[in-house]
């Protein structure tokens, strides 16, 4: 049978470079090497390749996609294939952006693979270099029995699998349902650690006789001795997450983790409008299905310590492709700038995008203040808006397409906020917010004296104390 044989480099370095490879055969079936291993998830499938192929198919067109990353230009061909002849073809990557250059670093805060996962060793050395992540981040955890592939690797770095451009590091993920599938407490992140926390989880995703304690709070705390970065998942979903928000718990929220939902506007937007800063982060959860990640700003080469420091400062913008940059007078992200009652704010919102973007918004306090829509896309562009201070807060920008990625992902991008104080005003939003969430709290705290699970009323009186503490905290805000 004839071969297709493909070498894939990076067209700028000429470096033989890792990617994701689809070969449709005349027929329309995929085909590839006979080891080859698959992206999972949604979307188009491919076959992870080191950057070198070799396969056997028949003759006739065969049309071939490479992709890497999202910085890159996916590369498309159709090639004939004659007879028994076999066919040769190189393959150069053109970089559309290059981040890293500017100083913005890509990572994946969260990932697991399933009990279904055979190869965990091989699937994770190709996927920080096939998405070409300088931060890529599993994680440890306990539903039921399930024997989850990516439980093998004990918290902390991963040597095997790190050089210069490549952190890979395991982490956990700690939670608690309320119901089976229902989310109760909620489910937290913990990166950077060198000892696992225990309990992995709690309640009935242990057992049904298993207590509904401790909260999670106590692991951030716990996370946070050992230096490590404590990022909220699943959107702030969770009736803990406005609790340890308050009472500053956590550094990062992971939004778009791994999809969007309306959910991550409300509950990450109230807690900046009470005045929390707490950066955006993101992560694509199940394997890799998706593109999703958080860049972090380091001024410089990526180095592991920099890039946390800047997700935890909120120098960040999270992406399955565009890139996104905002300015506040000047100021980027994550700083605060300190303005008088009526003083006017330049606010500037540039992208650029392999897939075009539909709709670019600035948002100030949950309120989009400036938008600007393109009926037939655009890959790059700026939004600029002059605005008053009126209140302290907060400002950002987001943008979304109806394009879709390989992974059949939307396209979407959103910046870390911008912090607006020194007014003296209080917007209208900030007690709207703290009242959305004291009554929450409140909820919280009624279904841990009524339905929650424990050992001792010790126990209980304790969690109940922690989510009083919060609500106490919002109820000042009003």
């Amino acid at each position: 049978m004839p071969k297709i044989t493909g070498e894939i480099r990076d067209a700028t370095t000429g470096e033989i470079v890792q990617a994701r490879v689809q070969v449709l055969s005349p027929t329309g079936a995929n085909v590839a090497p006979a080891d080859a291993m698959w992206k999972v998830g949604p979307g188009e499938p491919f076959f992870y390749s080191n950057g070198q192929f070799s396969l056997e198919t028949t003759r006739g067109y065969h049309r071939i996609l490479v992709e890497r990353g999202t910085e890159y230009t996916p590369w498309q061909k159709t090639i004939e294939v004659e007879g028994s002849a076999d066919s040769a073809i190189d393959i150069q990557l053109d970089r559309w952006a290059d981040l890293p250059d500017r100083g913005w670093h890509p990572g994946n805060t969260h990932i697991h693979y399933d009990e279904k996962e055979t190869d965990p060793d091989r699937r994770l050395a190709y996927d920080s270099r096939v998405e070409d992540l300088r931060m890529t981040a599993v994680s440890i955890l306990k539903r039921w029995d399930l024997d989850y592939a990516t439980n093998k690797y004990p918290p902390g770095v991963l040597n095997e699998f790190t050089d210069t451009h490549h952190h890979v590091q395991s982490g956990e993920e700690t939670r608690h349902n309320s119901d089976s599938f229902e989310i109760g407490y909620g489910h937290v992140m913990l990166l950077n650690i060198r000892n696992q926390v225990d309990p992995l989880s709690r309640g009935l995703l242990v057992d049904q006789f298993d207590p509904d304690y401790p909260p999670l709070s106590y692991a951030c705390d716990l996370a946070a001795d050992q230096g490590g970065l404590v990022i909220w998942c699943h959107n702030g979903q969770g009736m803990e997450a406005p609790v340890a928000a308050a009472l500053g718990k956590v550094h990062a929220m992971n939004l778009f983790d791994p999809y969007w939902s309306d959910v991550e506007y409300l509950n990450w937007y109230h807690m900046l409008n009470t005045g929390i800063k707490l950066p955006v982060s993101t992560g694509s959860d199940w394997f890799v299905c998706s593109a999703n990640r958080v860049y972090s700003q380091t001024n410089g080469e990526f180095e592991y310590e920099s890039w946390l420091d800047g997700v935890r400062k909120g120098r960040t913008f999270i992406t399955n492709g565009p890139a996104l940059f905002l300015t506040v007078s000047g100021q980027e992200p994550g700083e605060t700038i300190e303005v008088e009652m009526g003083a006017r704010l330049n606010v500037h919102a540039n992208w650029n995008s392999h897939y075009t973007v539909d709709r670019v918004e600035i948002v100030i306090n949950g309120d989009v203040v400036a938008r600007r829509d393109f009926s037939e896309g655009v890959t790059t562009g700026h939004l600029e808006a002059e605005l008053t201070a009126d209140a302290d807060g907060w400002i950002a920008a987001r943008l979304g397409s109806s394009s879709r990625d390989s992974f059949n992902q939307p396209i979407w991008a959103h910046t870390s906020p911008v912090y607006i104080t020194g007014t003296g005003v209080k917007s209208e939003a900030s007690a709207q917010s703290a009242s959305y969430f004291a009554d929450q709290i409140g909820e919280g705290i009624n279904w841990v004296k009524t339905k929650g699970r424990f050992y001792t009323d010790a126990q209980r009186k304790e969690v109940v104390d922690l989510f009083k503490q919060g609500q106490d905290w919002y109820n000042n805000l009003k």
